[in-house]
């Protein structure tokens, strides 16, 4: 999810770590504890500073090793030593460990549930993990913790009741999701007209409760829509295009490669220029307003010598889609 979110979870985090008396009763417990949840609640996404080698390097690492299963082990360690001798509480040690585990957890658990993904099953395979269950925001879950951390901040109300309630309706509101989810799948499946086993369906959520994208694949071809409220709307079909020598020339291009390695419904384009060719490379699950805004586009010379390549957003930075 977005920074902001993971880290106003890690402040409720903190005031749900409250219902331990050891945490309510010592200030410098709670203090470690605020600090220590905050962190572990951002610390997988500190892999963004990998965007400094350049975007083919943020694609293959960002949501990769700094959420997988050894680093929920490994990131608790590091933040929880320093910050009990820091807060001279090292008797606490292992409680600081527990929560921001939990932070962590939390963290890359709310990031399998978007579109994205994560790669948290590292390093037993290196495989996508998306439920496309939540936006990368969730205005809901969102006002939601901040009017529970106002409560805490501005009333006499122990924090750890105000979010046993809160986490709870969280847990729910996501199950809720889940379900709702599973049911758009049926229903898209059923207007493509896709027998069971056949092909593969993505129903993407948008910041609507009750306005979402789809992606289906078949064997030669796209369709992409929305589901909005009842209906179910077909907006466009791409129809798969052959491979060929010149789409062969792109395959050891750095982008093309770091792109392949991420994307997971793929379609890919060939035109011929006046002195050369155009090779588009697209992850269909990120279509917008009939357009493939996310993946790779490499120019070649007639010899088919890779010219230039650019991997990223076809988009403004303040354009949908956002993931």
């Amino acid at each position: 999810m977005d920074t902001a979110s993971h880290l106003l979870f890690g402040a409720t985090l903190a005031g749900l770590a409250h219902l331990d008396p050891a945490v309510a009763q010592n200030t410098a417990l709670a203090q470690a504890m605020l600090a220590g949840t905050m962190i572990g609640s951002h610390a997988p996404d500190f892999d963004t500073f990998v965007r400094l080698k350049g975007y083919p390097a943020y694609i293959r690492y960002h949501r990769g090793i700094t959420h997988s299963i050894p680093a929920l082990f490994i990131w608790p360690a590091v933040i929880a030593l320093p910050l009990a001798y820091g807060f001279q509480v090292p008797e606490y040690t292992g409680l600081l460990y527990v929560w921001i585990w939990i932070a962590v957890w939390f963290h890359v658990f709310l990031d399998m549930l978007n579109t994205y993904g994560v790669q948290s099953l590292r390093p037993l395979a290196r495989k996508w993990v998306h439920l496309d269950i939540l936006a990368i925001f969730e205005p809901f879950l969102f006002v939601m913790h901040a009017a529970g951390l106002l409560m805490w901040l501005l009333t006499d109300i122990q924090p750890g009741p105000i979010f046993q309630w809160i986490y709870g309706i969280t847990f729910g509101y996501i199950a809720v999701r889940f379900f709702y989810h599973r049911g758009l799948v049926r229903r898209v499946r059923q207007r493509i007209g896709l027998q069971a086993g056949e092909g593969t369906c993505h129903v993407l959520p948008t910041f609507h409760w009750f306005q979402w994208r789809f992606v289906v694949e078949t064997e030669d071809r796209f369709y992409t829509g929305k589901v909005q409220g009842h209906r179910v709307i077909v907006d466009d079909t791409y129809l798969k295009e052959e491979n060929n020598h010149v789409i062969q020339a792109t395959l050891e291009t750095d982008g093309v490669r770091a792109f392949l390695g991420f994307a997971q419904r793929i379609h890919v384009t060939c035109r011929e220029l006046a002195d050369g060719y155009e090779v588009s490379w697209s992850d269909v699950r990120f279509w917008y307003n009939r357009k493939l805004p996310f993946g790779v586009d490499v120019l070649l010379d007639k010899n088919l010598n890779v010219i230039s390549h650019s991997l990223g957003w076809r988009k403004k930075m303040w354009d949908p889609p956002f993931v």
